[in-house]
């Protein structure tokens, strides 16, 4: 490894996916957010299922969002925030990736509302106070940090009481396999590049530049409930790649940060 931190590393290489077309950097249409304003609408958090219209509940009254304080967690890319704040959502964008705070600044400018875009790293503490957001939106992104208990105490910590976290992940398996024959099993899991120099060498040629990591579902759903969330609903979802055809590699998850009566 070099002297950058890995979360330095995929900054940059995000950036770069960004510059090449990155199917998560494409910003919605003109027409989309039209669309969005008059009704019509979807959001992704996973490759391909649409987040339930239900999850947004109670916050989504009449069809909007007006009023609702909405963190955007690793969600640049011009793609999601776009859509909730045509729904009249207040919206914040968290993202470590210049490129991708630059399609939300831009699809701003172009559609005459107000965003707050921030770059940072969700591996330490967000720069936000306690009981900010009323929810909270992360799509995939876990995969490209070491630690995710951090993650999900964090958004524990920003979250009001009776907000909600809608959260994207995969399930870990997508690491066993070359990348070369998508059915044949290189890797042990936890595939943690930072603990073995040959799987790190491995991980930058085969990430396009990027440092990767499994997860658990302990992880990612446990952490999540360690955190103090309440789980609501989970569904599956698949990607793009040939065993994504075999078993489902994503989950994504609805959660309350439930208020508790001390009495």
């Amino acid at each position: 490894m070099d002297n950058q931190s890995y979360q330095q590393i995929n900054s940059i290489a995000i950036d770069k996916w960004a510059d090449d077309g990155w199917e998560w950097s494409i910003p919605i249409t003109h027409e989309d957010f039209v669309k969005a304003q008059n009704g019509d609408w979807s959001v992704l958090l996973t490759p391909s299922k649409p987040v339930p219209h239900s999850w947004f509940e109670p916050m989504l009254k009449s069809g909007r969002l007006d009023g609702v304080k909405l963190l955007g967690l690793a969600s640049g890319g011009g793609q999601q925030m776009p859509v909730f704040s045509a729904l009249g959502a207040d919206c914040t964008v968290f993202d470590n990736s210049e490129r991708q705070l630059e399609r939300d600044r831009a699809v701003a400018a172009c559609e005459g509302y107000d965003i707050t875009a921030v770059k940072g790293d969700m591996t330490k503490r967000l720069p936000f106070g306690d009981e900010t957001f009323d929810m909270i939106f992360h799509p995939v992104s876990n995969c490209y940090i070491e630690d995710v208990y951090h993650v999900w105490n964090e958004c524990f910590r920003l979250l009001k009481r009776g907000g909600v976290l809608l959260a994207g992940m995969d399930n870990g398996l997508m690491y066993l396999f070359s990348e070369d024959d998508p059915f044949k099993v290189v890797n042990k899991l936890p595939y943690n590049p930072l603990k073995d120099p040959e799987l790190y060498a491995r991980c930058m040629a085969e990430s396009d530049g990027s440092v990767q990591f499994s997860h658990t579902v302990e992880e990612q759903i446990g952490g999540q409930l360690k955190a103090g969330f309440t789980l609501t609903d989970l569904f599956e979802d698949r990607g793009t790649d040939e065993i994504d055809a075999y078993v489902p590699m994503f989950l994504m998850t609805r959660a309350e940060k439930r208020v508790r009566d001390n009495s």
